[in-house]
């Protein structure tokens, strides 16, 4: 579903991404990890079509997110790590509002799915990180695209809502493709199936998740280290 083939992205004399390349597919949570300022996010921004790439391929289903960007974000969700929102709408009207963008149907499932029925009613800017955090999700939920792009879901969250909102993402990924950003390891090594590490703009590791616990802490610093 998402192919990246050598990639490198430059900005100026800065190197952001180094002839990296991946794929992932449907069915799988793949956990995308490295050091702050490794080139994740400028990653997930070529994979959308934010940027242009300065040599290499992107694919999305088959489109490039260049010159098919309207395709692309048909079948892409995502969920930035600012989470921008429109703080002034309560929950049931902008979530209304994307799905109308999004040609959602049914939008008051998408309430349900993400546990947004108790605050519906609620202005954006009176919830908690944790529920503004599901409405983000749920917007990104609209349009039922096939992929999710997911950079930093759960950052800032306590640790039962981080469980509600993993739970969420491993039942999602049964049918979609998705990509999970994140710095807490332990979660990777709970609901990942894929681990791709990158450091410097530079893809150190590409594999399927190594299982014993605490293994995704001791491959992660061998390889940024």
């Amino acid at each position: 579903m998402i192919s990246l083939h050598k990639i490198t992205k430059r900005f100026n004399n800065k190197v952001a991404l180094n002839d990296v390349t991946f794929e992932a597919k449907r069915g799988e949570i793949v956990g995308f990890l490295g050091p702050n300022g490794a080139g994740k996010t400028t990653t997930m921004r070529l994979i959308l079509g934010y940027l242009t790439p300065s040599s290499g391929t992107v694919r999305v289903n088959g489109y490039n997110p260049i010159e098919d960007r309207i395709k692309v974000l048909k079948t892409v969700g995502y969920l930035p790590e600012n989470n921008p929102l429109y703080q002034d709408m309560k929950v049931n009207e902008y979530i209304s509002f994307i799905s109308s963008l999004k040609h959602e149907k049914h939008p008051e499932q998408i309430l349900n799915m993400t546990g947004l029925e108790e605050v519906k009613n609620v202005k954006i800017e009176e919830l908690s990180r944790g529920f503004k955090q599901r409405v983000g999700l749920a917007s990104a939920l609209c349009g039922n695209p096939d992929i999710l792009i997911l950079d930093e879901p759960t950052s800032g969250l306590d640790p039962i809502e981080q469980e509600k909102i993993r739970d969420l993402i491993k039942k999602l990924s049964r049918q979609k493709c998705i990509i999970f950003s994140t710095h807490i390891l332990s979660e990777i090594e709970e609901i990942a199936h894929k681990v791709i590490i990158i450091h410097k703009g530079k893809k150190v590791f590409d594999g399927i998740k190594p299982k014993n616990k605490g293994s995704i802490d001791k491959l992660f610093k061998k390889v940024v280290s």
